[in-house]
């Protein structure tokens, strides 16, 4: 099981290598209050000094700190054993350990400034001794209650969520540091790490600063659990002082004098404390955390690299037949379109109606529906009825209705169809050009690795449209100019209006030839179409005389019926009701046989001269304008964006395809 460790340190390495921490590793988190000794606890395990020292708030990144115990035989000088290596600076080895502080002073200033922000992006370096065991620390800032000098005045919020955010880690032990000369019941750092592992289960406490309390004074209680009792134990330790610092007092000897402290302060505890005994537990306690989550972390790795298998394979593979991939392109796109049309398309929506289906809709809904709407004797009334009869017969009075006013009326109701016939073709147009949009998104993911390309095609199919409108629009208006062209009262299923007109036309000339009644004198006929209400005389009111016949005037007698309009309201003799009449239904029952015809041929004309004309265009035209060698280089030139995260995915990919090898030699060595 001890290799268990360095296996996490591979894992570690490999996910290093490309900048990601999207699989939450095992590791032991140090957590604490500023000065309660975490940057003594962490030099202590590493047995040497290379952590930067100060007042106030000095640890302003996260340090993962991987200790990687090496053989001292391998090397004739133990000293050359002892070395560092950051990430960020490659395969430069540090020696030196003040380099090593220094280096990380650097880098803590490069990102964080000067004014002592924090920064949660991580410093890593490896450490690589003979008196390490191997372990994967991660140093956080100290937790903080005030701003102090130009801290930021939410310096307490910054500092608990960068806590949180490494310790809320299912795979994280936390190493709750407290002081001894503080009350343990008080302990920030036991207080946040209660918060994510409240049972605390992973939580082990480090009792620091021994040698500091007061007089009269131990730690007894609190290093036997009976003040905060805690699951995986607590281990006291004894720091080096300022002065020791000062003095450059070596760790070696620190730890040595440690033990002295604890033989004589603690005997019966010395055993079960001090910074060898921490080192030991933290070294089991990950090894045996490790082999918990291994099977987690195995299927996490497993989830990942499909995940990212089907991410690298929606960028595509580099281009290296530029022909063949433009027309692979183009027909995909082509394909997709008239599939999106004809509703076979891989990628339906269901959200909203697209393609095809909307185009049926416009056709048999939208269309249909206004249509159905408009009135056949809309915008008519009674009174145009009776002038379009008048103006017909001329100067001659009429024994029968005119057919012409028939016409004359029925192809003003006709021309109402055309403009939403037209309206049904830019709907149409409309769709057609949102379909563009549609195959983009869903099935032609390729097109997006290639702007240029994209953008020829969008313009090409638009002008392809384009120039199918007016060639539709005058379609349909020939369509409605062809029904007014000629008024066919012989259509069959005109016949019973026709019939109508026929009997209300015996009718009128029976009525006609009939003789007046004995009862009314014939002199007194004259004198009734005079002033009755069937004469023009009859829509004046009693006692008022005629335009321009009153006294002295030159046309006394005469009547201007450019100034005397038919009053609207007037009520009409039994001869215009019936006339009117029978206007309405011949209008209403050759309208309707119009609309239906235009119900039926509009749709079929847009599907001709548009729908079905792009469908079968599409290609030849797209290849005609787009495939030619010197728009090659111009229309493949692949997006920056694309290439990048082509690069990414296939890095992470094989990272985590190296990850999978690492934890499938667990199995293969019995390790797990």
């Amino acid at each position: 099981m001890e290799a268990l460790i360095p296996v996490i340190n591979k894992l570690q390495d490999v996910f290093n290598a490309v900048g990601a921490d999207i699989v939450q590793l095992p590791q032991i988190a140090v957590v604490g209050t500023q000065s309660s000794g975490k940057s003594s606890v962490l030099e202590s395990l590493v047995g040497r000094d290379l952590l930067p020292r100060g007042t106030g708030i000095v640890t302003r990144r996260p340090l993962i700190l991987q200790l990687v115990h090496v053989d001292a035989g391998r090397s004739g000088s133990r000293q050359g054993e002892e070395r560092g290596k950051f990430l960020h600076t490659k395969d430069k080895i540090f020696t030196d350990f003040n380099d090593i502080r220094q280096e990380i002073e650097s880098e803590t200033e490069r990102l964080s400034g000067n004014n002592k922000g924090i920064s949660d992006e991580p410093i890593h370096l490896k450490i690589f001794s003979p008196h390490v065991v191997n372990l994967t620390l991660v140093d956080l800032p100290g937790i903080t209650k005030v701003p102090v000098g130009d801290q930021p005045k939410d310096i307490e919020v910054q500092v608990r969520d960068l806590i949180l955010k490494h310790i809320s880690n299912p795979n994280c032990i936390i190493l709750a540091v407290t002081a001894a000369n503080t009350d343990m019941a008080t302990s920030e750092a036991l207080k946040v790490a209660r918060e994510v592992d409240p049972d605390g289960r992973r939580t082990l406490a480090v009792v620091t600063k021994l040698d500091l309390m007061d007089a009269g004074t131990d730690a007894t209680d609190a290093l036997t659990g009976r003040v905060v009792p805690v699951k995986l134990g607590l281990v006291g330790v004894v720091n080096r002082s300022q002065l020791d610092i000062n003095n450059q007092k070596s760790v070696a000897d620190s730890v040595r004098d440690e033990h002295a402290f604890l033989q004589k302060k603690y005997p019966s505890l010395a055993n079960r404390n001090g910074t060898k005994y921490l080192a030991k537990t933290l070294n089991r306690l990950l090894m045996h955390h490790i082999r918990d989550c291994l099977p987690e972390l195995k299927t996490r790795i497993n989830v990942l690299a499909a995940q990212y298998q089907s991410l690298l394979g929606s960028y595509g593979e580099p281009v290296e037949d530029q022909s063949a991939t433009l027309l692979q392109l183009i027909t995909k796109f082509a394909t997709e379109y008239c599939n999106t049309i004809e509703g076979t398309a891989k990628h339906i929506e269901t959200a909203e109606l697209c393609g095809g289906a909307r185009i049926c809709y416009i056709f048999h809904e939208t269309f249909g529906r206004t249509l159905e709407s408009v009135d056949p004797l809309g915008g008519l009334g009674t009174i145009d009825i009776l002038t379009a009869i008048r103006n017909a017969t001329g100067p001659r009075p009429s024994l029968f209705v005119p057919e012409v006013s028939f016409e004359l009326l029925v192809k003003k109701q006709v021309k109402r169809l055309e403009e939403p016939s037209l309206r049904c073709v830019e709907l149409v147009h409309e769709e057609m050009q949102r379909i563009i949009q549609h195959c983009s998104n869903y099935s032609t993911q390729e097109l997006q690795r290639f702007p240029k390309l994209h953008e020829a095609i969008v313009e090409a199919v638009t002008s392809l449209l384009r120039k199918r409108l007016p060639v539709t629009n005058e379609m349909v208006h020939n369509l409605v100019a062809i029904e007014l062209a000629y008024i066919n009262t012989k259509h069959p299923d005109f016949a019973d209006a026709c019939g109508v007109l026929n009997n209300n036309t015996e009718e009128q000339r029976r009525n006609r030839t009939r003789e007046p009644p004995a009862s009314v004198p014939r002199d007194k006929v004259p004198q009734g179409e005079q002033e009755g209400t069937g004469g023009w005389r009859g829509m004046l009111k009693k006692g008022e005389e005629a335009p321009g016949s009153g006294p002295g005037s030159p046309l006394k007698g005469a009547v201007n019926l450019l100034d005397v309009p038919v009053p609207a309201a007037r009520k009409l003799s039994s001869r215009e009701q019936r006339d009117c009449e029978v206007i309405e239904r011949l209008i209403k029952s050759y309208f309707l046989i119009v609309r239906k015809n235009i119900q039926d041929s509009v749709p079929k004309a847009v599907m001709h001269f548009l729908v079905n004309h792009v469908k079968d265009c599409l290609q030849s035209e797209l290849v005609g304008q787009l495939y030619k060698s010197g728009l090659l280089d111009h229309l493949l030139a692949e997006s920056q964006d694309v290439a990048q995260r082509r690069r990414e995915a296939a890095d992470m990919l094989r990272a985590l395809q190296r990850a999978g090898q690492v934890v499938a030699e667990i199995r293969e060595t019995h390790l797990w």
